[in-house]
């Protein structure tokens, strides 16, 4: 494994590797293409529908796969070439779009809800698979000492993708029509999809330790999940990440229906709510990624979780767009906090050969969590009101998380390199 040279500031050490530059464009990229097209098809979905529910079985959907898949990405990670996982992934991408812009194109009246949710779902079987293979590749391409850096650098491309998709998409949307309100933002996420498959070839990932080839899959697993269990850094790590994920995160599936039904604007104003997100996820990456000698991962970890919840809470009883944009801004901070630190803890606080599958278990209970939050919040905002029912989770997740931020080390001790376990 290469390890970045020392610098005065972390950042432009680890910007000046070729390889790190190279799957943080594909990361840019492949954040911006999905971003706009869940834009799209979120509404689309309410457009056609004008159901809440239904716009919440997007996130249902788009999630559903990765407690099913995670785990054995994980594996993947570990045992296959990082590098062909995410090739293979950003051609599936190209592949889907493709077939939805020839839908929305010449064939809108046969479009059915179905249809969308099978693209949405197509969308998060190859973000579950590449996932865990790009963030290891990652700490494979800068070693562990450029590794928050690096993975600070990662969640700013992740947040220009969630910033700038949806402001685009939503323009799109709104100004431009070609063969019907759809297609000419299709063609654009098509087109970006078509540049990541050939910037993805320029990527080199050097060789690093994997796990014993002749290794069954499921004792693998068996031995990753153990670990996990045993450690006291992943089980506060993981726990909150459901509640997180379950409780609170389903929210951002709803910005459009609060932006076209309760504060009365449309689909471009929809679209700049919807990044608003980013534009504070941008502010505080930047900040972490200038930062040096980060010891207590986890207090920014914790904090990022509570600054989310209270920020959601009052967002969503925003009487006026403008408190709502500088609300979600505000809150994006804290994600840029919880986003960095999940994936520097669930690396750092794991042996080197199981970092694959511990990015894989995190990314399972990621899926565990999102699509049954998705699918009751949904469901108790078509019953109740969209407010309420977002204000009841999200106060039901502060409640379940302080019992294991207080009494996990994530705020009270600093990460070390565990030793690897016994296989089982």
């Amino acid at each position: 494994m290469q390890s970045a040279p020392r610098d005065s500031v972390p950042l432009l050490s680890v910007l000046r590797n070729r390889a790190f530059r190279t799957i943080w464009y594909v990361g840019t990229l492949h954040e911006f293409a999905r971003r706009m097209e869940l834009l799209i098809l979120s509404w689309l979905i309410l457009q056609v529908t004008d159901s809440y529910f239904q716009l919440g079985l997007v996130l249902v959907f788009n999630n559903l796969p990765r407690p099913l898949i995670s785990l054995f990405s994980g594996v993947i990670a570990d045992r296959f070439s990082r590098h062909r996982t995410i090739f293979i992934s950003q051609i599936v991408n190209a592949i889907t779009s493709g077939v939805m812009l020839f839908l929305v194109a010449f064939h809108m009246d046969l479009l059915s809800p179905w249809m969308v949710f099978a693209a949405i779902a197509m969308q998060g079987v190859t973000k579950s698979i590449e996932d865990p293979s790009r963030r290891t590749a990652i700490l494979d391409i800068v070693g562990e000492r450029q590794l928050v850096p690096a993975l600070s650098l990662d969640t700013i491309s992740n947040t220009s993708g969630k910033m700038a998709g949806p402001l685009l998409g939503g323009w799109l949307l709104g100004n431009i029509d070609i063969s019907g309100e759809f297609t000419g933002a299709y063609i654009v996420v098509v087109s970006i999809h078509l540049i990541n498959v050939v910037a993805i070839t320029q990527l080199r990932i050097p060789l690093r330790v994997s796990s014993q080839p002749g290794e069954a899959v499921w004792r693998g697993l068996r031995t990753a999940i153990g670990f996990a269990l045993r450690s006291p850094f992943m089980r506060g790590l993981l726990y909150v990440t459901i509640v997180m994920n379950t409780l609170t995160f389903p929210v951002q599936q709803f910005i459009p229906a609060i932006g076209r039904d309760n504060l009365g604007v449309g689909v471009a104003m929809v679209g700049l709510l919807v990044a608003a997100e980013g534009i504070g996820q941008l502010a505080g990456a930047g900040l972490i990624a200038l930062a040096r000698d980060i010891r207590f991962h986890g207090r920014l970890f914790a904090l990022g979780s509570v600054s989310i919840c209270f920020i959601t809470i009052l967002f969503v009883w925003a009487p006026w767009y403008g408190l709502a944009f500088a609300l979600l801004a505000v809150g994006g901070v804290g994600q840029s906090g919880f986003g960095t630190m999940q994936s520097a803890i669930a690396l750092l606080a794991s042996p080197q050969e199981m970092r694959g599958r511990m990015m894989g278990l995190l990314s399972f209970c990621i899926g565990v969590g999102t699509p049954l939050g998705g699918l009751e919040m949904g469901a108790m905002a078509a019953l109740f009101t969209i407010q309420g029912a977002i204000t009841a989770n999200v106060a039901a997740g502060l409640i379940l998380m302080a019992p294991a931020l207080v009494l996990s080390p994530l705020l009270w001790k600093p990460l070390t390199q565990p030793a690897a376990p016994a296989e089982v």
